[in-house]
């Protein structure tokens, strides 16, 4: 576990009594699943009840309940045992300690790219004395409660405790007793996840990715949850930017001339403050069903990708399952977005209801005009998610000098980021909203039609028209969604220190 767990040492028997003595925290003599999990969660592992389930199952010889010392010591040799054959496959040159460019080769081996620099930095999270080289004793300690000596049993093990390239939440470090890094460790995980759940009116991030004890255990329905209500609160608190945007868009020139504060001043007189949330309703509607489809494509997708192989997906194979899950998920919500414009667009008194509004699209249109601007809308997907995850990164590792980003610091770069994705996709959100806008269906008005049309009579800025309110609500949005996530988060019980 780490150098607080394992103690100074001795002999194997002393050693393992004292890590024995520092899990039996009540001094009872045995140690029992909470006692387990609470060791597992200080060494930062996120799946810390379900491996302490695990290791009990395995380790209980007489079926207890808990584990005894003489259970332990059986356990914790056998297990070193297996151990000691991993670091050997590990140390290639057999000296004795495993290097950089062992820990490369290895996971090159399992399908994962390590640059130097990051493999150095790895190890150094497990070498107690700060070195970028492994003992066979740190990694003896740092494994000791693992609940397999498998290799890639361990490498999954190492991944999924602690977050290193939060990007991708690959190359992750369990079981770290050493308090200088443990208590860490779990805040680090969270930040790197706090990004897949800020809430700026688009749904078009890439999923986030849960581990088997998550998915286990029920963790991920909780993330999920407290990620839609963020979003349904973060969308409310802003619709009256996004119904300007909306006129802005769809109106160009004629609301454009005007200006955003008299635009709303506009809506306040023809339909009173309630109007500024009209299509409000079903724009939060959506979110349930949107996110689970996505989650669930996402995993399909993923389990398709692998194949009957171990290895861990690379970045681009993720991003290729997450684009396309976004994809899918958008297809099938899509005449809830058309819906959700034509709502925002209406007047006082236009429609009775929602159904009325749909039976009229319907009877008059036809079907296909619940897919107008589907097209634009599936395009903007990759530039979007691409281009808001490589900013956020980018921002994040120049202005971060320490493996711990404040708060402040990744709701800033997450502020901008998605300023940036949406500014780069911003020309095809505003032809997809003129196209679902459009009542006439027989109107020549196509995405192709629609940008040389604005192009020859707006000229560029017909593109970015309603780009200001746009942006002005990104801030907000962030700011009010990472406040509702955390709230609900801890309501639901996920903890992360």
């Amino acid at each position: 576990m780490g150098k607080d767990l394992v103690g100074e040492g001795g002999d194997d028997l002393s050693r393992l009594t004292a890590v024995f003595n520092s899990l039996d925290t009540d001094g009872n003599g045995r140690i029992d699943i909470q006692e387990l999990t609470d060791a597992l969660q200080k060494s930062g592992d996120r799946g810390g009840l379900a491996v302490a389930r695990r290791l009990l199952l395995t380790r209980d010889a007489d079926s207890s309940g808990d584990i005894s010392l003489p259970e332990f010591i059986n356990y914790a040799k056998n297990h070193e045992k297996n151990l000691r054959i991993v670091f050997s496959k590990l140390d290639r040159n057999q000296d004795g300690i495993i290097d950089s460019n062992e820990i490369i080769s290895a996971f090159h081996d399992i399908g994962i790219s390590l640059k130097p620099e990051e493999a150095k930095a790895m190890i150094r999270r497990i070498a107690e004395d700060g070195s970028v080289e492994i003992t066979w004793e740190e990694w003896r300690d740092y494994l000791i409660l693992s609940p397999s000596a498998d290799l890639h049993d361990v490498f999954r093990y190492w991944r999924h405790a602690t977050p290193f390239l939060q990007m991708i939440e690959w190359i992750l470090v369990a079981c770290s007793g050493s308090e200088k890094h443990s208590s860490n460790y779990p805040k680090t995980l969270y930040k790197c996840r706090l990004k897949k759940y800020l809430d700026v009116g688009e749904d078009t991030a890439v999923p986030d990715d849960f581990t088997p004890d998550e998915l286990a255990s029920g963790q991920w329905w909780r993330h999920l949850v407290a990620g839609g209500i963020a979003g349904m609160v973060s969308r409310t608190s802003t619709a009256p930017l996004d119904r300007v945007k909306v006129f802005l868009q769809v109106h160009g020139c004629a609301e454009s001339k005007k200006g955003l504060v008299n635009c709303m001043r506009g809506m306040l007189r023809e339909g009173g403050w309630t109007s500024l949330w009209r299509g409000n309703g079903v724009n939060v509607i959506k979110i349930a069903p949107e996110s689970a489809l996505k989650f669930m494509a996402y995993e399909q997708l993923k389990r398709f990708i692998k194949g009957n192989s171990e290895k861990d997906l690379r970045i681009s194979e993720r991003f290729i399952a997450g684009s396309i899950a976004g994809a899918f998920s958008q297809s099938v919500i899509y005449p809830l977005e058309v819906i959700k414009t034509r709502l925002a667009l209406r007047k006082t008194g236009e429609y009775t209801s929602v159904f009325d509004l749909t039976s009229r699209m319907l009877r008059n249109e036809g079907f296909r005009v619940f897919y107008r601007g589907y097209i634009p809308n599936l395009l903007g997907i990759l530039p979007y998610a691409g281009i808001d995850l490589a900013v956020y990164e980018t921002l994040k590792n120049i202005y971060s000098d320490t493996n711990q980003p404040s708060v402040f610091l990744l709701l800033t770069c997450g502020t901008v980021s998605s300023a940036c994705g949406q500014l780069a996709s911003y020309p095809l959100a505003l032809v997809r909203t003129r196209l679902q806008a459009s009542t006439d269906k027989n109107a020549n008005r196509n995405m192709r039609f629609l940008f040389g049309h604005i192009l020859k009579t707006e000229g560029f800025v017909g593109l970015y028209r309603g780009l200001l309110p746009n942006f002005l609500k990104v801030a907000p949005a962030v700011s009010i969604s990472y406040v509702v996530y955390e709230r609900v988060r801890t309501g639901l019980g996920v903890k992360m220190t």
